[in-house]
């Protein structure tokens, strides 16, 4: 059986036993004309007055935007919120970059993300969590930290985040608040929504809006300084845009959700002895902490004990920046990981992160297809492979003849689930 997984830009291609079972949804058609489609949504939004009826001319216009590692359209979003905002000045924009707590990006990968006019015209900031003197104390949580916002965001007359809709491994659903919470929020903040308890709730989950505390919190924290205007889309397996969805940020996000949840979520009768997985590709494979997502929608339908192929190009390593991987250096199995992260007395960032993959560890083995070094995966406890059809092969020796696969040739755009 032939199948393509999306692996860095170009795809990869596999050929699997007949048996193997494809889990994706239909894949949606593109809109046949998204500039109208996202004008008609701006005109038209869910919940609130035409965009352009409730902005001045005299406001300073903040909009959030997601980071490199997002597929976000923001090369048709951003230019097109300006054009529909063409009574106001353009030295009375800013966009902010949602990094939270990754790396800035460069002017050209601004240019990449943004276009060139939009670069040349617009001023542009990257979110710095860690500068207090860029970021404003806007209130305390009840979940127990200060609040601490991008302080452009927060004193701009005006604010809008932009954003991509889909099922997430912590949260529910991306898109929506989380533009702001964690993706423009200090750095004390964004530890406390990551905290092992937050993290380890198995209400925080895939496609899961209801008592989830994660979700809970990005809400909690848009309410004290609430984005005026969301403008969020959903995309398909070539990462068109599908649907559009603006307006007030709730409303509107919770009618994203719905359709991501009915169009991405695809029900299993049975877990799989293996499962493969990509990590959508670029540019959300670009590293191996991103990639978590990917094994984490594995973990949903692999057999406890079972095994995980993980397909994820990793063009930009690790990442370089942040704890994952030292995080690694200070325990020697996923179990230790675990038991060292829920001790109330750890606290690192990224730690998050590694909690999530070693709880899909300590469930089943992983196995990285990638083009980091053997060494850069063996020392994130994960096993390195230089042949997926290979690899499926020796597979064999554990799980015999008739072993059952699955394969998720979109990664975490399409979430599987068994009924238990």
């Amino acid at each position: 059986m032939q199948t393509t997984l999306l692996y860095g830009k170009d795809g990869l291609s596999l050929d699997l036993p007949e048996q193997s079972f494809v889990v994706e949804p239909k894949n949606l058609p593109a809109l046949k004309n998204e500039r109208d489609s996202i004008q008609q949504a701006l005109r038209n939004p869910i919940g609130l007055p035409p965009l352009k009826d409730v902005v001045r001319s005299t406001d300073t216009v903040a909009i959030v935007i997601s980071d490199i590692t997002r597929p976000t359209p923001n090369h048709i979003l951003v230019p097109l919120l300006i054009e529909e905002l063409d009574h106001v000045p353009y030295e009375n924009f800013i966009i902010i970059n949602g990094t939270g707590t990754h790396r800035d990006q460069t002017r050209d990968e601004f240019v990449q993300m943004l276009g060139e006019w939009v670069v040349d015209n617009i001023r542009i900031v990257n979110n710095q969590c860690h500068n207090k003197e860029e970021l404003v104390n806007i209130g305390t949580s009840e979940f127990g930290c200060n609040v601490y916002l991008n302080k452009d965001y927060v004193e701009a007359d005006f604010r809008i985040v932009t954003g991509f809709i889909e099922p997430h491994f912590f949260a529910g659903f991306s898109g929506g608040p989380k533009g702001i919470m964690p993706g423009i929020a200090g750095i004390e903040t964004i530890m406390t929504f990551h905290n092992a308890r937050m993290i380890g709730d198995p209400l925080s989950t895939w496609g899961n809006m209801n008592g989830n505390p994660v979700q809970d919190m990005t809400r909690e924290i848009n309410g004290m300084c609430k984005p005026n205007f969301m403008l969020n889309v959903t995309l398909n397996r070539e990462k068109q845009i599908s649907a559009v969805f603006a307006g007030e940020l709730y409303e509107a996000h919770d009618k994203g959700c719905d359709f991501a949840k009915e169009h991405s979520m695809v029900r299993c009768e049975e877990r799989f002895d293996v499962v493969i997985a990509s990590n959508s590709g670029y540019p959300l494979d670009q590293n191996l902490y991103q990639a978590v997502k990917g094994m984490s929608a594995a973990h949903k339908i692999v057999k406890e004990g079972g095994a995980i192929i993980m397909a994820s190009e990793c063009s930009d390593g690790l990442p370089s920046h942040g704890n994952y991987a030292k995080i690694f250096e200070m325990a020697d199995s996923p179990q230790s990981l675990l038991d060292m992260i829920n001790n109330p007395d750890f606290n690192m960032l990224d730690q998050w992160q590694v909690q999530k993959q070693a709880v899909i560890q300590v469930w089943a083995d992983v196995y990285v297809y990638s083009e980091l070094s053997e060494e850069q995966v063996r020392k994130s406890m994960l096993t390195p492979i230089q042949d997926i059809e290979t690899t499926l092969e020796e597979l064999k020796k554990i799980y015999g003849e008739s072993m059952k696969i699955a394969v998720l040739p979109l990664g975490p755009l399409t979430i599987p689930f068994v009924e238990d």
